[in-house]
């Protein structure tokens, strides 16, 4: 159901029983999958690409053209998966030229007044809470949760399943599994209650944190910590995951609480 107060260019393609309320805005070159609620003056701009069954609230912005200077009007898209909410006034702009597309992955929720900037990867299952500003090319991983007021540097990754503190600032990457907080952001013990809750045995949660005590609390550097677990522990595939993540990164994980702190005494054990 269209309310007649809504604007909906000619060419944009709507669902079944897209319900899209007074006030809210249309533009050309949108595709809104079916079941979605688009609330008032919620804006959808063009190359935006919508999942079913999304809520969409009053006052978000979907596919606004990027805050990056090098942008040049090239065509691209932002893409939100199935199921994904978007709460009041969050904003999420489309890609560049560098990725083409910003993503929101499926079964999201995206609290009110956040941002997510140019060619952003947000994987399934998130949780981007209040006020968090994601700054352009920044990837968060399946199932993260990223608390509200946090901001996150550009070109950072965030794992999966990982729990990022609230008002944290995001400098360096955060490794799957684990929790991030303190200021400068460092590791805070493995995400124990969030795997729980997504079914992971305790066998599997202490091999998690048996891991990260060589990357973190055994003062090894990466290169040692890695080629040690590789020799010393059983192959799964969260190992697997941790060692590529870890390996890839460019910008560097979070640093241990022994380093974060500067006293030589961790203030969290995993």
């Amino acid at each position: 159901m269209t309310d007649s107060l809504a604007y909906i260019h000619s060419d944009a393609k709507i669902g079944q029983n897209v319900e899209i309320e007074p006030f809210a805005m249309i533009h050309k070159d949108v595709e809104i999958g079916e079941g979605t609620w688009i609330g008032s003056h919620a804006v959808i701009n063009s190359g935006a690409r919508i999942g079913k069954n999304c809520r969409i609230y009053p006052g978000a912005v979907i596919s606004a053209t990027p805050q990056d200077l090098k942008y040049n009007n090239e065509y691209t898209l932002t893409v939100i998966g199935d199921n994904t909410t978007i709460r009041e006034y969050a904003t999420i702009s489309r890609g560049t030229e560098e990725h083409w597309k910003t993503v929101v992955g499926s079964d999201c929720l995206i609290m009110a007044y956040a941002h997510i900037a140019h060619d952003c990867r947000v994987g399934n299952n998130c949780i981007i809470g209040n006020n968090v500003q994601m700054a352009g090319h920044v990837h968060v991983g399946e199932w993260a949760i990223v608390s509200a007021l946090s901001a996150v540097h550009q070109f950072v990754k965030i794992g999966s399943h990982s729990f990022v503190s609230g008002a944290s600032l995001v400098r360096k990457d955060v490794p799957p599994f684990t929790k991030a907080a303190r200021e400068p952001i460092s590791y805070a013990g493995i995400n124990s209650v969030g795997l729980r809750r997504r079914g992971f045995s305790n066998e599997k949660i202490v091999e998690i944190q048996n891991i990260y005590r060589y990357i973190y609390m055994r003062g090894l550097n990466n290169a040692e910590a890695l080629q040690k677990i590789e020799l010393e522990l059983p192959p799964s595939n969260e190992r697997d995951v941790i060692i590529n993540f870890i390996r890839n990164s460019e910008r560097g994980i979070m640093k241990s609480p022994f380093q974060a702190n500067g006293t030589g005494e961790s203030e969290a054990q995993p």
